[in-house]
């Protein structure tokens, strides 16, 4: 019966024992309906005071015991009216406070559905076929085919391979194996078939470490205070207070029921959850998802950001940074040159160089035959000329001389050489967001000073970008590991991590506040977080932090002006002039006013 009648359902049958009550006592059966009132009361007030008990067992107290003496002492003195009134009103504020809390974060569903359920395994003939994940040995050789999740860690046994270990690291570039490097679980194989010795089970594998994280550092998240809870102590000792003085001043208990009718805790259960709907909805309009009233809440409180750079300070995808010709060549030959030979290959750096030269409108000529190294670089003839486009290396196999400056200091991109001379470099970089810099000094302006940088990515492109950025505190080189021991020990808190890739799901969860930046990332990222930003914008973090601040601040000011006017009308009621049912009437204005106070929340307007 307890577990039947929660949150919408009490409301419900409130409703309907008000209504049916009403009727049986134009019928004139005065005394059925009182019953009817009673019974249903009673339940609620048995249902309140088992739960309030569980709380004081649990630690926790709230504004139960004032709802529950407010029903009681109206049914002491016989007003069923007052007290079917109040129940309504607590019930309907339970249900408004349960439909904010309902919007929780789902369970880690994706993280589970994206690790793979079979594999294609060699067997001792030399044939393949499909087993499960779970069978998988230490020592077995399996195929992984193009764009294939990697399902365990193990080592290359292929010539060479491309992987993308993005959702791992936050590395944004490809990283190219040999036979024998260690190739985790988790990470994305590329265009050509992987062949993978296994190292380590299902289970043991790194991709499994990271549910593991997230799932402890969910389980470790700290219980959200409903907001109204706060001021249930001083507000319930205020309002015994009032009723107890106007009983024994007066001697009539009718006093007593009285004053706390007008007492009801309507607007603490009302003025929060109306507001945190009315922000979250708000939020949704600019495409921020924000999944519970205590994300919400911890969000206006932030004083600390953590934010990955892959996918979230930065593009997440290559783009070309820098043209650099050698002497005697200009800039739109040598994107000409390398564009026409990256022209016919699938790699990830070629779309880059291709793009790069379709946006400035400069001529890519269809090399007439070509040659492909996967991993080193591409051999095309172009007019009866050879021309090398790829690593370092790859030239100087060819007997290209390159300048000792740019051997020196080798940087990801396409290197050009036309028959034996060298020509120049297109260089690569992860672009930085247009407005991530304006957007951190906003967060600064609203109270978020600490920020700090948590990437996957190398030193040296992490300290690029932060200097851009005029971050102070960098970590680099950061495992899931790495990130969320940072986090657990990172002050001043509250602190929120901003991310999007399945390395920082445990981050994410673990942080008091945890945003991911969904339009693109995974959507383990999205699931773990508290907040997700469906739009491809990342000035929305910012925007984010000032909606939920204006929101709190409103429904801290609605939960003030309702404690302050049941104040005022318990001191009226303590004199006797207002009757039961029409304090509970009056509580019912105060209730009007605090819903359209709350409200507010929802418009436009900046505090």
């Amino acid at each position: 019966m307890i577990s039947f009648l929660r949150n919408q359902y009490r409301f419900v049958l409130a409703l309907v024992v008000l209504i049916a009550a009403i009727m049986l006592s134009l019928l004139g059966l005065h005394d059925i309906a009182r019953w009817a009132i009673y019974t249903y009361s009673g339940i609620i007030a048995l249902v309140l005071l088992v739960g309030m008990v569980r709380d004081l067992l649990h630690g926790k107290y709230g504004v139960d015991i004032l709802a529950i003496v407010a029903i009681t002492s109206t049914i002491a003195v016989d007003e069923y009216w007052a007290t079917i009134v109040i129940v309504v009103m607590l019930t309907g504020g339970e249900a408004l406070e349960a439909y904010a809390g309902a919007r929780a974060r789902a369970e880690l569903t994706a993280l589970m559905s994206r690790v793979p359920k079979t594999t294609h395994k060699q067997t001792v003939d030399g044939t393949i076929v499909d087993i499960a994940i779970a069978e998988v040995s230490i020592g077995d050789v399996l195929y992984i085919r193009p764009a294939e999740v990697i399902p365990v860690d193990g080592t290359v046994q292929s010539p060479d391979a491309i992987v993308d270990e993005s959702s791992l690291t936050g590395e944004s570039e490809p990283v190219e194996l040999k036979r024998g490097d260690t190739v985790l679980s988790g990470a994305v194989n590329g265009n050509s078939e992987l062949i993978l010795a296994v190292t380590k089970r299902a289970d043991d594998s790194e991709y499994a470490q990271i549910v593991k994280l997230v799932q402890a550092a969910a389980d470790a998240h700290a219980p959200f205070v409903r907001l109204a809870d706060r001021y249930a102590v001083p507000f319930t000792a205020v309002s015994f207070a009032i009723a107890s003085l106007a009983w024994w001043l007066s001697g009539q208990p009718e006093r007593f029921a009285e004053v706390l009718v007008v007492a009801t805790p309507c607007p603490l259960l009302l003025a929060a959850p109306i507001a945190m709907i009315s922000g979250m909805s708000r939020a949704a309009k600019h495409g921020i998802i924000i999944k519970n009233g205590g994300a919400l809440e911890q969000l206006a409180r932030v004083r600390s950001a953590a934010f990955d750079k892959t996918g979230t300070l930065t593009a997440g995808t290559l783009t070309v940074a820098a043209i650099q010709p050698a002497k005697g060549v200009t800039a739109e030959t040598l994107l000409s040159l390398a564009a026409s030979a990256e022209s016919a290959s699938t790699h990830i750096v070629a779309a880059a160089v291709v793009a790069a030269a379709q946006d400035r409108h400069v001529k890519i000529t269809t090399p007439d035959t070509i040659e492909e190294l996967p991993g080193r670089g591409i051999t095309a003839l172009l007019g009866g000329q050879t021309i090398r486009a790829g690593k370092p290396g790859f030239l100087a196999e060819h007997g290209v001389m390159i300048p000792r400056e740019i051997a020196e200091h080798v940087q990801t991109g396409v290197y050009v050489a036309r028959g034996d001379q060298y020509v120049g470099a297109v260089l690569l970089g992860d672009a930085l967001r247009p407005n991530a810099k304006a957007t951190i000094e906003q967060l600064g302006a609203l109270g978020v000073g600490h920020v700090v940088m948590l990437t996957g990515d190398g030193r040296e492109t992490a300290e690029r970008i932060g200097a851009m950025l005029g971050l102070s505190e960098i970590h680099a080189e950061c495992m899931p590991q790495d990130k969320l021991r940072i986090m657990q020990a990172y002050q001043p808190r509250p602190i929120m991590m901003v991310g999007d890739g399945v390395n920082d799901a445990p981050v994410l969860a673990a942080s008091d506040v945890g945003i991911a930046m969904g339009a693109r990332g995974a959507t383990a990222a999205s699931e773990s977080a508290d907040v997700v930003i469906l739009v491809d914008d990342f000035g929305r973090v910012a925007t984010s932090v000032q909606i939920a601040r204006r929101t709190l601040h409103i429904a801290r000011q609605s939960v003030l002006a309702g404690i302050f006017a049941s104040i005022g009308l318990m001191l009226v009621a303590s004199t006797g002039v207002i009757p039961a049912v029409i304090g509970a009437g009056l509580q019912e204005l105060v209730d009007v006013i605090v819903i359209i106070n709350a409200l507010r929340a929802h418009s436009a307007q900046h505090l």
